[in-house]
């Protein structure tokens, strides 16, 4: 979720999620058809924020959890979970079965950050939730190998893209470990256009799909599907500020607000990736 953090920001700040803790849990079926509506019971839970509801309509995340197969009963590693609204649907969907894990990078004050979003969730997260963390110089990682049925990232690759060379690869290869076979990866990111110069991708926020194809595949992954659910067509990509142009940001201010309001948040890939048998 770090996505939404103008370049000028420091790239990692505020990485997130709370005490570390061992991921082992029993492998998980397939999620059962009342998972849809555990779903839904978690977007609707009264907790959630009322500004984190306003973003729904651009992040549909029932339809996006629905993708990825999410279900009460699993482990689900949450890869940069930012400012926790996702963490805020995945906490009570976990509550009660289930486990949640935040994956944040190794530096102590991720895990500071983190240790506070978990906290500042309790009341909706129960003792079913902890942090693992990830080494980006490394892929060396805390979570335990073939532990986890999902991990998600949300529109945080384009910043290890722009952290330097071998940073994405390097996360790519601790999702695929943490993954039990069968596992997802689900991936939601700004897209750039296939056409467009590559270069952009190291400064403007978006990604072509291509890249994310790329690296999940050279990890080891199978690409299993894509939703359009997540596209925004009013999204043209080519903003001098970069994605951050748009809402939430809005790094521009007043200027032009009206006009990137009425275009929306960005248009969004959403993949999903399955770690073989």
């Amino acid at each position: 979720m770090i996505g939404r953090m103008p370049v000028r920001q420091p790239l990692f700040a505020a990485l997130l999620a709370a005490a570390i803790v061992p991921v082992a849990a029993p492998l998980a079926a397939a999620p059962p058809a009342s998972a849809g509506n555990a779903i839904a019971r978690a977007v609707a839970d009264p907790h959630r924020e009322a500004a984190d509801r306003a973003r729904d309509r651009y992040r549909h995340p029932v339809q996006t959890l629905e993708f990825f197969g999410i279900a009460p009963g699993q482990t689900v590693v949450e890869f940069l979970p930012g400012g926790g609204w996702y963490t805020g649907i995945l906490g009570p969907l976990l509550k009660d079965r289930g486990h949640y894990i935040a994956l944040v990078s190794s530096s102590g004050k991720a895990v500071d950050g983190a240790k506070k979003l978990i906290a500042d969730h309790s009341q909706v997260m129960g003792a079913n939730a902890g942090v693992a963390t990830v080494d980006f110089a490394t892929g060396a990682s805390t979570l335990a190998p073939g532990s986890a049925d999902r991990v998600l990232t949300f529109r945080n690759i384009h910043n290890l893209i722009m952290g330097g060379d071998g940073v994405a690869a390097n996360v790519f290869a601790a999702f695929y470990k943490a993954l039990k076979p069968g596992g997802v990866l689900g991936v939601v990111d700004h897209r750039l256009p296939e056409d467009r110069d590559s270069a952009l991708e190291k400064k403007s926020g978006y990604l072509k799909r291509s890249t994310i194809v790329k690296l999940a595949t050279d990890a080891g992954f199978r690409l299993a599907g894509e939703s359009q659910v997540n596209a925004n067509p009013k999204d043209r990509a080519d903003y001098p500020g970069g994605v951050w142009t748009l809402p939430p940001t809005l790094a521009g201010g007043e200027a032009d607000k009206a006009r990137y309001l009425a275009i929306g948040e960005s248009d969004r890939m959403t993949l999903k990736f399955v770690k073989p048998e």
